[in-house]
């Protein structure tokens, strides 16, 4: 009896990290370049030894569960859909890869958000400011930026009647992006589950290819997210009605009289 308290207990903790998760999804459905993320389960089995008829030890005769666990919270990495903004330094990835930008610490982090900016010394930053690792400068007498797919940044300059290359963008991928540490803010650090970056440029295979003036949106669904927000309120429910249950019977057992 006392096994359903703690059974229940366990399904409840699960079933309240799905719901912390799908509000945190719910919450950034309009957060450019947010990545849902996605509750793992697992069960808990508790292997114990048992002795068959004949008195040989069965390791798979008494195999009892004691709940489940939430295993890991995955980041999915689908593509949102792109958003028009008309700024020519917002770009969309579409397909693979990520922004590398360079952080304060000297860490090199990964992002998907690519509304970018100019800072004082022309290099291209991403919204919090970090430059982005291909080191791309703008000139300051700079009247047009264009950023083709492949990546190519050129600019417009008085007396000049073409375009002026003045960079060249590159995209990083990973073998498995589930892996990748969230750092907040669209960033993401590698880690030994995600392995190390691959580089390469726009277009490139197994890389996606830039859109100029365009933003890539959240991937949250709202009609997955409701459905699985109710589907996880009721499992909540039924794991609280099982504690229900055998709190009754335990109270029907201590007022068991001769």
């Amino acid at each position: 009896m006392l096994d359903a308290f703690n059974i229940s207990a366990t399904g409840l903790q699960s079933q309240q990290t799905q719901v912390e998760t799908i509000a945190n999804n719910l919450s950034n459905v309009n957060t450019d370049g947010y990545k849902k993320s996605k509750v793992i389960f697992q069960d808990i089995v508790s292997k114990q030894l048992g002795i068959n008829t004949n008195g040989l030890i069965n390791q798979a005769s008494n195999n009892t569960g004691i709940g489940s666990s939430a295993n890991l919270i995955n980041k999915i990495f689908t593509g949102g859909d792109p958003k028009a903004t008309d700024r020519p330094l917002d770009i969309f990835i579409q397909g693979s890869g990520f922004l590398e930008v360079v952080m304060p610490d000297g860490r090199y982090g990964y992002t998907r958000v690519g509304n970018l900016n100019v800072d004082e010394n022309g290099v291209l930053t991403n919204s919090d400011g970090f430059s982005l690792s291909s080191l791309v400068q703008i000139p300051p007498d700079a009247q047009d930026i264009v950023i083709d797919s492949e990546g190519t940044v050129s600019v417009s300059v008085s007396g000049e009647t073409d375009l002026v290359p003045v960079g060249q963008l590159e995209l990083s991928t990973f073998l498995n992006e589930s892996g990748l540490s969230s750092l907040g803010g669209g960033i993401y650090l590698p880690s030994l589950k995600s392995g190390d970056p691959s580089y390469g440029q726009p277009g490139e295979i197994g890389f996606g290819t830039l859109q100029q003036g365009f933003i890539e949106s959240s991937n949250v669904n709202l009609v997955e997210e409701l459905t699985s927000l109710m589907s996880a309120q009721r499992g909540y429910e039924l794991n609280a009605r099982v504690v229900q249950a055998a709190d009754d019977m335990l109270s029907i057992i201590n007022t068991l009289r001769r």
